[in-house]
């Protein structure tokens, strides 16, 4: 017995033991509100591992908590670490976290942007887009020029989805800048000219977020947009659409100006012969007009779209035709619309809405197409066969089935009237009170739109007068009521049936409605109207506000209309309002016993009181709710809400007349007629070296070569003249001698990149020269400009580029040869430190240390323990009333590559005694600060060691052809420059360099322009080159340049010289 009740027993132990391993192993299992603060402690381990594996599995899970939308933050420090790693898809899914949190975790996002730089030339280029997109998402100004020069580089890169991260990096940096607005409209005008269906429209969507009014930037790339426009994905097509819309209605006439149809109207001119098309011609209303063939290549090109899978795309094709067709062509979005109907009710509602703006405001059109017995596409006609689409379902939302009901109140004509009718009938049984209110406001509007069947609704409006629902009764009054005013002579009796129903119905409203019907009528129901009166007046006291007001309304007009019988009933009714309750009553009995009942005191108003209460009144006008909805453009969030959202742009108005449209035309092919004469015989010649291989000798081709050649070969001389670089002049010299067969409209930069690509091989192939025997000027460039080289500093040559080891974002990398600072010649000597800060900082608070308090200050020294660590002197002071024993260092919590060493345990610290230690630092050139424990026998004390960059620097001597030399290596992203304003008290050589000194240890340099001042050092952990150059002009402001490999070190230096130099 037992046993059997113990197997059980454990059986569940063991099934609950299970599962809470799981829970405790798996983060992206557990939940939100988890206590166990250790959870990810399996993950760090997994991270920390040397296996890939581990890694990767590791980093599957924590990308599934993400998705999940579990905080994973603490685990950034172990996750940023493996962006170095050399599985692909451990760094695929690093990436993908980093993207996540690197706005968050600016700091330890900051220590690793060196690897994220690197990232940016991996020969993956998922990993190149991947660095990018981590790049531009930390949201730290100091390194805007860092984004910037990666987005210059990767605009021109050889892949595809490189060039659309870079274009989706755009509207990043300049919401962080603004300033660099300029900078992104260069960016943003390289990619428009992409012709790579999958930039294209990252492309539009940075203009459109950055500069949508620089309208001029689409003019040479609109026809290639249009024809591309097919193949672009889904959501690029989304925004070109958008785009093109707007450019449309700036750039083109309106197409239904002057008619209904520009090409048909000679058409129809034989068919009618009225006065209308009698009518002179004049300038102002020309009779024929034909659309311009931009414009009909935009409309051409956009109606297959028609037939997308994605219901955004098709709205903006609907839109577009909408705002941009001719009447006539419009009708082509009708069936995708009505096919989008069948998706979700929440596409349904925004569909529906549109259409029913299309309806109501192409309605009049339609109206006028059927008397001119034209054929029309827009309005009633383009929806009509789909009629059937827009009944109501049972299980329709609310909100669907009211658009439903304008749309077909819209859509009722004399031929489809009884259709509807019998399906608003249906509606009215229905449970939703606010549906059925709505219908039988539809019936109305059926009414006062189409005479044909005015009786018919007067006749089924009358009979719900009958209803068990009140709600329905109510509505139908007041429907009846908005009737009545536009034929009252005809439906007498309605008027008297209505005056009976007072006493039954108890809604407000409709009790108001039949009191004011009987009062403007009184005249035609003149034995009712006393009666009606005489029986409000006994509940006058209970009536709510709105009734009372009408019965005051009402007692006015029967009396001026018929004052023997209502003379005393009028008194009483007035006197009973005088000591109403509500002030609104008070005061609009005063006023109309002024006018109806006339004393000596009464002013010249009371003798046109007949007049003023009993004058004719306009009919009012039963419309759509979405009659005003057009001021907005179709398929915007402003349309659907029927109000001006947060960054809603106006739909730009026609102009009056179309501007040139020559500007759209490309002025590419143009230069080929002037230079093709000039280049034809050496193309000849080229062609005849080449007819014996296998390679095309045609005239384009041939063309293309020689213009080719005489591009690159400019583009190397100006560079070679402006910036004096030889590098730079060897590859466009280098680029045109190999692209033999590339395209005339190849960009150059996707030549400069080909150069710095294949630019080892060049060296390792001499012979590749032989095949251009016919650019012997480009070739007598390279090869004198390649003398210029100093191959001394040149490694070998590596197959693989991008993985050459040393600064990743030199410029030197692009051309294949990398100097790095532990191969060059370059000898540097160490210097002494000219400056020695006495300034000391904090460490520990005599209070928060309970009487012990630490100061530390930067000697500059040597370090005796290590060269790679900056020596840190302490002051600790016993400021209690007792001996402090035992002060040791504990618990150091440094980040990964930081080193600290420690000094000997003092043992005992007497009263108001100091003793001087010192420590060693090592910072990993990097600004994250050291944390510790200052241990005593009682009780530990947490403490911060913060290390400004400047501290991190050993100076060294430097010669000038040396700096110069290094700081030509150390350009693009590796150069920081500023600008300060100096007084002129300090704008002096003593002054810099004194301001200097005291935030970074640094040497001068010689230099031999007096107006120049250079500082040399290098990091003390890795070794990086760090150049300050300060350049002072006759006003007082000084640019500042900062070169170095670690550009998270060189940025803050900037600032802190910037500082330095600013301060007074």
């Amino acid at each position: 017995m037992s046993t059997n009740n113990n197997m059980p027993q454990s059986y569940n132990d063991r099934a609950s033991s299970t599962g809470e391993a799981d829970v405790g192993v798996d983060p992206a299992s557990g939940s939100f509100f988890s206590a166990d603060y250790k959870r990810h402690e399996d993950l760090k381990a997994m991270l920390d591992s040397n296996k890939d594996n581990l890694k990767l599995e590791a980093m599957k899970r924590i990308i599934g908590m993400v998705a999940k939308g579990k905080d994973a933050s603490d685990l950034f420090p172990a996750v940023v670490k493996n962006v170095v790693s050399k599985n692909i898809e451990v760094k695929k899914l690093v990436y993908v976290y980093l993207v996540r949190y690197a706005e968050e975790q600016q700091d330890l996002a900051l220590l690793s942007i060196s690897t994220f730089q690197r990232g940016l030339k991996d020969p993956n280029q998922l990993i190149r887009a991947s660095a990018l997109r981590v790049l531009s998402s930390i949201r730290v100004p100091v390194i805007t020029p860092i984004m910037m020069l990666a987005i210059r580089e990767s605009v021109t890169d050889m892949s595809p989805f490189v060039r659309k991260t870079a274009a989706h990096a755009i509207p990043k940096i300049y919401s962080l800048d603004p300033e660099q607005k300029e900078f992104c409209i260069e960016i943003i005008e390289k990619l428009l000219s992409d012709k790579t269906t999958l930039v294209i429209g990252s492309a539009v969507m940075a203009f459109e977020e950055v500069c949508p009014e620089k309208i001029d930037l689409i003019h040479k790339n609109y026809r290639k947009l249009c024809n591309l426009l097919v193949d672009v994905e889904e959501w690029g097509q989304l925004v070109i659409i958008n785009m093109l819309t707007r450019y449309a209605r700036t750039q083109f006439v309106n197409p239904n100006r002057y008619g209904e149809h520009m090409d048909n109207e000679r058409f129809y001119e034989s068919e009618h012969s009225s006065q209308e098309d009698q009518t002179p011609v004049t300038p102002e209303a020309p009779k024929s007009f034909t659309m311009d063939s931009d414009h009909r290549l935009l409309l051409r090109n956009t109606k297959p779209l028609l037939q997308s899978r994605n219901s955004s795309v098709v709205m903006a094709v609907a839109q577009l035709y909408h705002h941009v067709a001719p009447k006539t062509e419009v009708g082509a979005v009708a069936k995708p619309l009505v096919r989008l109907l069948r998706s979700h009710r929440e596409i349904q509602s925004i569909v529906l809405s549109n259409i029913a703006t299309m309806t109501t405001t192409r309605k009049e059109f339609a109206h006028l197409s059927s008397m001119r017995h034209r054929p029309t596409g827009r309005g009633l006609s383009m929806f009509e066969p789909y009629l059937k689409s827009f009944f109501v379902r049972p299980m329709d939302p609310t909100l669907i089935k009211l658009i439903k009901l304008d749309i077909l109140t819209n859509l009722a004509t004399e031929a489809s009237i009884g259709i509807i009718l019998r399906e608003f009938h249906t509606y009215v049984a229905s449970s939703d009170r606010e549906f059925v209110a709505a219908t039988i406001q539809a019936i109305g509007r059926c009414a006062s739109t189409i005479s044909e069947c005015t009786d018919t609704c007067m006749n089924g409006l009358v009979s719900l007068m009958s209803n068990r629902d009140e709600a329905v009764v109510a509505e139908s009054v007041v429907v009846i009521k908005k009737l009545l005013q536009m034929a009252p002579a005809k439906h007498k009796d309605i008027i008297v049936h209505m005056a009976k129903l007072v006493e039954k119905i108890t809604v407000a409203m409709a009790r108001a409605s039949i009191l004011w019907l009987i009062g403007e009528y009184c005249e035609r129901v003149p034995k009712i109207a006393p009666d009606v009166l005489r029986k409000m007046a006994k509940t006058f006291i209970t009536e709510t506000d709105i009734v009372k007001l009408q019965v005051l309304n009402l007692a006015t007009k029967l009396y001026l209309t018929n004052p023997k019988q209502t003379h005393l009933l009028c008194q009483y009714v007035f006197n009973l309002a005088k000591y109403d309750q509500n002030y609104d009553i008070r005061d609009r009995a005063r006023l109309l016993r002024q006018l109806a009942l006339p004393n000596e005191k009464s002013g010249a108003l009371a003798k046109h009181a007949k007049k003023i209460f009993l004058a004719s009144k306009p009919a009012p006008v039963l419309e759509s709710k979405f009659k005003d909805q057009d001021q907005f453009q179709l398929g915007t969030l402003s349309h659907f809400i029927n109000a001006k959202s947060s960054g809603y742009q106006e739909l730009p108005d026609w102009p009056e007349v179309a501007p040139d449209p020559s500007v759209r035309t490309v002025e590419a092919p143009m230069p080929w007629t002037d230079d093709q004469p000039k280049a034809k015989k050496p193309t000849k010649k080229k062609q005849s070296f080449y007819s014996e291989s296998g390679e095309s000798t045609g005239d384009d081709s041939s063309s293309s070569e020689s213009d080719s050649d005489e591009e690159s070969s400019d583009e190397s001389g100006s560079e070679d003249e402006e910036e004096s670089k030889s590098e730079k002049s060897v590859e466009a010299a280098e680029s045109s001698a190999a692209e033999v067969s590339s395209s005339s409209e190849e960009e150059t930069s996707a030549s400069e990149e080909s150069a710095s690509e294949t630019d080892s091989e060049e060296e390792e192939k001499p012979k590749k020269p032989v095949k251009k025997p016919g650019k012997a000027a480009v070739a007598a460039v390279a090869k004198q400009q390649l003398l210029l080289l100093d191959f001394d500093d040149v490694p070998a040559a590596s197959s693989a580029p991008a993985l050459l080891p040393g600064n990743a974002l030199a410029p030197s990398l692009l051309t294949g040869a990398v100097v790095n600072e532990k191969t060059s010649p370059l000898q540097v000597t160490v210097s002494s430190a000219v400056f020695v800060p006495t300034q000391t900082r904090e460490l520990l608070n005599r209070i928060s240390g309970s009487g012990l308090s630490i100061d530390y200050r930067f000697t500059r020294t040597q370090n005796i323990y290590s060269g790679k660590m900056v020596t840190v002197e302490l002051t600790l002071t016993n400021s209690s009333d007792q001996d402090i024993k035992n002060i040791c260092i504990e618990q150091k919590k440094l980040s990964p590559g930081m080193d600290m060493q420690v000094f000997p345990s003092i043992e005992c610290l007497n009263v108001n005694q100091s003793q001087t230690v010192s420590v060693g630092m090592d910072y990993a050139d990097t600004t994250q600060p050291a944390t510790f424990d200052v241990s005593t026998a009682d009780r530990r004390y947490p403490v911060t060691l913060h290390a400004p960059v400047g501290e991190q620097l050993q100076p060294i001597i430097i010669t000038e052809n040396d700096f110069v030399s290094q700081q030509a290596k150390l350009k693009g992203m590796n150069e920081i420059i500023g600008s300060v304003e100096i007084s002129s008290d300090h704008a002096n050589e003593s002054s810099i360099k004194q301001r200097v000194y005291s935030v970074a240890n640094v040497q001068q340099s010689p230099c031999t322009n007096l107006a120049v001042y250079r500082f040399a050092s290098r990091t003390l952990s890795a070794g990086a080159l760090v150049l300050i150059s300060i350049s002072v002009d006759d006003n007082g402001k000084a640019s500042i340049t900062v070169n170095c490999e670690k550009m998270v070190i060189g940025s803050m230096l900037l600032k802190e010289v910037k500082s330095a130099l600013k301060s007074t």
